[in-house]
């Protein structure tokens, strides 16, 4: 499956994401004198409402898409077979080369010495 890290997509990337930055925006906030200091339950609301709002509205289905299924196409296919036919061919030719030269070369009987 792509985009995938470790089996999970990247809305949990997004959510450990916006969770952190809401955790230190609060401890911030937390060292903050007055008003500001009660803005730490803002921002923690909002966090809350963009993590139900990712999770009840997911972009992609809960089931993954059927696999398609792969077809192998072999597009050398005529240029192996006439590979094929050149290698047989020449193949055949140092055969009979080898049976003519080699094996079937003609052994000469050498004369006898004639002793009177």
């Amino acid at each position: 499956m792509p985009g995938t890290v470790f089996g999970v997509g990247p809305g949990v990337f997004i959510l450990a994401l916006l969770w952190v930055l809401t955790l230190l925006l609060c401890v911030v906030l937390s060292r903050a004198s007055g008003l500001a200091r009660f803005s730490v339950i803002l921002v923690f609301f909002a966090a809350v409402i963009i993590t139900l709002a990712l999770i009840f509205f997911p972009r992609a289905s809960e089931l993954p898409a059927p696999p398609t299924e792969i077809k192998i196409v072999d597009t050398f296919f005529i240029g192996r077979f006439v590979l094929l036919a050149i290698l047989s061919v020449v193949f055949l030719g140092c055969l009979f080369l080898l049976l003519i030269h080699h094996i079937l070369q003609p052994v000469y009987a050498k004369p006898m010495r004639a002793t009177s």
